[in-house]
C-alpha cells in the first residue's frame, strides 16, 4: 500500500468534532473538544487592542477606485498594441479608520510612471483598477519597493511564521523555496519581504507572467544579509521565457508579466502570491482589481429583451486620467470587502502565536509538530470595504451596477441586502463573466448572496423603490469556519453590531430618469460549452491534525497543516507542496476535476489558468457507525445536486463543501507550470496548495534536470 495513503480502509479522522446541521452535507458548524467533552467554536476571536464598538461606524464616505494610469502604449510588430504599465508595491500611511482616530501603515500597488500628466501616482489599499480591452494585452513591470527611505530593506508589518514551507531567502540558493529545520523555536522573520504578482482569473496567461509562488523577488535594498536568496526557485526560468516571448528584461527587484485579456468580459484582480506568505503580503494591503471589458461577451452584447437592441448597463464606471476626488457621479462600482482587526494605535492586529487559534502552546516544531506562528484561520472583527471600515455610500432612485470581490482571509460572506426596504437585487455575473441568465436575488434567495474566498459578483442592484433614508448592507455569514447551511438555523451569524454590517447606504432622489435596461429583460450573451471531458481527475482536501498542549498541559487536538492530494481506489494520498506534479493535463484537453472534500470546512478552490464549468456536487457516502465521517475508500452517495443559478457561466473559484465532491471542467489550452489551491489563505500558505503541469515539462525548467 502506498505510505501517502490516508486513513485506508477505516473513515478518515477529523481534526475536530462536527455537529451535522440537519441532511448530511447541508451544512456543520466547527468545534474543537477540549478536555471532558467540552466544546468551543474555532477561531471566534477577539482580535486587537482596539474594539469593534470603539470604532463610529458610516463616518467615510466609500472609496470608488480609481484607474491605474498606463506608463505608455507598445506598438508590437506583426502584433495588437500592449497597454504598458509600471507598478511598485510600497508601505504608507492610510486613514482606514474613521477620521479622528489613528492612520494605519499598510502596503499596496500603485503606478511609478504615467504617460499623461493628470495620470494619478497614487499608492493606497485597495490599488487602483486596472482597466483592459478584450484582445488588447497588457504588460506590467512590477516592483518590489518594500524599503525605507534609507533604501534598507522594511521588515514586514505582520509575523512571519519561518517554520512553514515558504519562499525562505534565508535559506540561500539552496534552501530558497523550502522547510529550513530548527534547533529550537523560532521567532518571527524580520528580514526583507519578497512578493510576485498574480492576477486572479486572468486566462490562458504563460506560466512566467502568472505568479507562480516560486517565482518572487527581494527589493533592491543596501541591507540584504550575505547569503540570502534575492529571488525564488523559478525566477530565472521565467525571466529567460519572458525575454524570449515578449522581448521584456526582469532585473533586481521587479519582474515583468503580459496578460492577453482574451477570455470572456469578467472582474478578476490582482494580489501577492508569495510562497508561504501570501496571507500575511494580502492582509497588509496590496490588492486590486482588474476589470476586461468589451469582445464577443462584453456589455455591447447584452441585449434587451423588448427591442432586440442593445441592452443598457448602469454607468459611467471610473475611467483614466478621471479628476481624483471624482467631479463625476458613477454608477458602475467596484466594491472589496475584506476582514480586518486593529490595535489602538492603528496597526493593523494579526495573531503573533497559535495559542491565538485555539490555546495550544505546545509542542511547537522543533519538539513536536505544530507551528508556532502559523494559525488555521483568521477572523478580523471589523469589516472593511474599499479600504475603510464601515464606509457609505450615497446612492440615488435608481439602478447600479455593483461588483463585489471576497477579499477575506478565511471568512466567507453572505452579504444580506434584506435590511434594504423595497431593494431588488439581480446577479447577472461571477468571475468568469455573464451568467447564463440573470438571478433574482430579491425573489428566489431572500436578497441574499454567498461568497466563498476571491470569488467576484456582478450585481445589477436597484434602489428606484427604496424610500429616502439610510439603510445597511449586512452580512450574514458565520464569525468562524463555514460549512454550508442556513444562516441563523445551522450557524450562528455574524456579530450583528461589528461583522454582521458592510456599509450604508444613503438613498436620495434621483437626479434624472434611469435610463438603464431593467435586468429581467436582460439577455446575456450565449455561453459556449466546453468539449467533453476525456479526463476525469479525483483531487482530496485533507487535514492533518495533531495532539498539542495548552497552558495547563491538558491536551489539545489541533490542525497542524492542510493538505491536498489524490485518490488511489478512494483512499486520499496526501502530497506536500514541494512533491513532484501529479495532475499534468495534456495541452488541449478538457478535464473534469473532482474535489473531494474530506475535511470539517468548505473549502473555496481556485485554479489558475482556467475558467471552468461547476459541473455539480454529489454527497459522499458516511460510515454508518460514526456518520459524522465519510467511509474510505470514500465512494459517491448518488445524491446529485446541479449547480446554483450563480454558478452558471464560467468560474475560477468555487465552493468544495465538506463531505462532497464537487466537479469541475474545464480546457487547458496553454502549456506550463500553474497551481491550484484553497483560497482559504491561511490554508493555501500551509500545504494546501499544489503546482500542476499542462503538457510536457519544459527543457531547463527547475528540477528537470535540463
Amino acid at each position: 500500500m502506498n505510505d501517502r495513503q490516508a486513513g485506508a480502509g477505516r473513515p478518515i479522522s477529523r481534526r475536530t468534532f462536527i455537529a451535522a446541521a440537519g441532511a448530511a452535507g447541508a451544512g456543520f458548524v466547527l468545534y474543537a473538544v477540549l478536555p471532558g467533552g467540552e466544546r468551543v467554536a474555532l477561531a471566534d476571536i477577539p482580535g486587537g487592542t482596539l474594539l469593534p464598538e470603539a470604532v463610529p461606524k458610516f463616518q467615510t464616505p466609500l472609496l470608488i477606485p480609481p484607474v491605474m494610469p498606463k506608463a505608455g502604449t507598445i506598438v508590437a510588430r506583426g502584433g495588437k498594441n500592449i497597454d504598458s504599465y509600471e507598478i511598485s508595491m510600497r508601505q504608507f500611511a492610510q486613514q482606514i479608520l474613521p477620521a479622528g482616530l489613528p492612520p494605519t501603515t499598510v502596503w499596496g500597488y500603485g503606478a511609478v510612471a504615467s504617460a499623461k500628466k493628470r495620470g494619478l501616482l497614487l499608492h493606497n489599499a485597495p490599488s487602483l483598477t486596472i482597466e483592459a480591452r478584450w484582445g488588447k494585452p497588457v504588460r506590467v513591470k512590477w516592483i518590489n519597493e518594500l524599503v525605507d527611505e534609507n533604501g534598507d530593506h522594511l521588515p514586514h508589518l505582520l509575523p512571519v511564521d519561518p517554520t512553514l514551507h515558504w519562499a525562505n531567502p534565508p535559506g540561500g540558493a539552496e534552501g530558497r523555496d523550502s522547510r529550513s529545520t530548527f534547533d529550537t523555536t523560532p521567532s518571527a522573520y524580520d528580514g526583507p519581504v519578497p512578493i510576485v504578482t498574480h492576477v486572479h482569473g486572468s486566462i490562458g496567461v504563460g506560466d512566467e507572467s502568472d505568479g507562480y509562488s516560486e517565482a518572487w523577488y527581494l527589493p533592491v535594498a543596501r541591507d540584504i544579509p550575505a547569503g540570502y536568496a534575492t529571488t525564488g526557485t523559478w525566477y530565472d526560468f521565467f525571466a529567460g521565457k519572458a525575454a524570449a516571448a515578449f522581448g521584456v528584461e526582469w532585473g533586481p527587484g521587479f519582474a515583468t508579466f503580459q496578460y492577453p485579456n482574451t477570455q470572456r468580459a469578467s472582474t478578476i484582480w490582482y494580489h501577492d502570491h508569495a510562497l508561504g506568505m501570501t496571507r500575511l503580503n494580502v492582509y497588509a494591503g496590496p490588492a486590486g482589481f482588474f476589470l476586461v471589458r468589451g469582445g464577443p461577451e462584453g456589455d455591447d452584447s447584452v441585449l434587451d429583451s423588448r427591442s432586440a437592441s442593445t441592452a443598457v448597463l448602469p454607468g459611467p464606471a471610473p475611467k483614466e486620467n478621471d479628476a481624483f476626488p471624482p467631479n463625476k457621479t458613477y454608477y458602475e462600482i467596484p466594491i472589496a470587502v475584506q476582514d480586518r482587526a486593529f490595535n489602538d494605535d492603528g496597526s493593523l492586529f494579526y495573531p503573533d502565536s497559535r495559542t491565538f487559534f485555539d490555546g495550544i502552546v505546545g509542542d511547537y516544531i522543533p519538539n513536536g509538530e505544530f507551528s508556532p506562528i502559523w494559525n488555521p484561520e483568521f477572523f478580523g472583527n471589523m469589516l472593511i470595504a474599499n479600504g475603510n471600515t464601515w464606509p457609505f455610500q450615497v446612492v440615488e432612485q435608481r439602478r447600479y451596477r455593483l461588483r463585489f470581490l471576497n477579499g477575506c482571509q478565511s471568512r466567507f460572506l453572505i452579504l444580506d441586502f434584506g435590511g434594504i426596504p423595497g431593494v431588488e437585487v439581480w446577479q447577472i455575473g461571477n468571475e468568469g463573466g455573464f451568467l447564463a441568465a440573470p438571478v433574482n436575488l430579491s425573489a428566489d434567495h431572500g436578497g441574499r448572496l454567498l461568497m466563498g474566498l476571491a470569488e467576484r459578483a456582478d450585481l445589477i442592484v436597484d434602489f428606484t423603490n427604496v424610500p429616502v433614508g439610510n439603510f445597511v448592507l449586512g452580512n450574514v455569514g458565520p464569525d468562524d469556519p463555514f460549512g454550508g447551511g442556513v444562516p441563523g438555523d445551522d450557524f450562528e451569524v455574524a456579530d450583528p453590531d461589528s461583522t454582521g454590517q458592510v456599509l450604508e447606504f444613503r438613498v436620495v432622489p434621483a437626479v434624472a430618469p434611469d435610463p438603464t435596461t431593467p435586468p429581467q429583460f436582460l439577455v446575456l450573451p450565449a455561453i459556449t460549452p466546453l468539449a467533453p471531458e476525456s479526463v476525469t481527475r479525483p483531487l482530496v482536501l485533507i487535514e492533518k491534525s495533531g495532539i498539542g498542549f495548552d497552558a495547563n498541559g491538558d491536551p489539545v487536538e489541533g490542525p497542524v497543516e492542510a493538505m491536498l492530494g489524490t485518490a488511489d481506489g478512494g483512499v486520499p494520498v496526501e502530497y506536500d507542496w514541494d512533491d513532484p506534479v501529479t495532475d499534468n493535463p495534456a495541452v488541449g484537453s478538457t478535464e473534469v476535476w473532482e474535489f473531494v472534500n474530506t475535511t470539517a470546512d468548505a473549502h473555496p478552490m481556485h485554479v489558475h489558468e482556467v475558467a471552468f464549468e461547476v459541473v455539480g456536487r454529489e454527497g459522499l457516502v458516511r460510515d454508518p457507525e460514526d456518520p459524522d465521517d465519510i467511509l474510505v475508500p470514500f465512494q459517491p452517495d448518488g445524491d446529485v445536486s446541479a449547480p446554483e443559478p450563480w454558478e452558471t457561466g464560467r468560474k475560477d473559484t468555487v465552493i468544495a463543501y465538506p463531505g462532497q465532491v464537487t466537479r469541475v471542467r474545464a480546457t487547458f489550452e496553454t502549456g506550463g507550470q500553474f497551481v491550484w489551491h484553497c483560497h482559504i489563505v491561511e490554508h493555501e500558505d500551509n500545504e494546501m496548495m499544489r503546482p500542476y503541469r499542462i503538457g510536457p515539462e519544459q527543457p531547463g525548467q527547475p528540477g528537470s534536470g535540463g
